[in-house]
């Protein structure tokens, strides 16, 4: 299964010294998610995705 939620969308072109990507994917894990950050090149921005069966779960 290659299911994927994404969980928050974030702009690529953010300030320096920023990554409010991570941050949020930190403080879904935190949360007992298993959050990762993705790059789409298409779109230039930072997805915090869950996959598998926990992206089945958060739907």
């Amino acid at each position: 299964m290659n299911e994927r939620v994404v969980l928050r969308r974030f702009p690529a072109g953010g300030p320096r010294g920023s990554w409010p990507a991570e941050e949020y994917a930190r403080v879904c894990r935190g949360e007992g998610k298993a959050a990762e950050v993705v790059m789409d090149l298409a779109q230039d921005a930072f997805l915090v995705i869950v996959r598998g069966r926990e992206a089945a779960v958060t739907r």
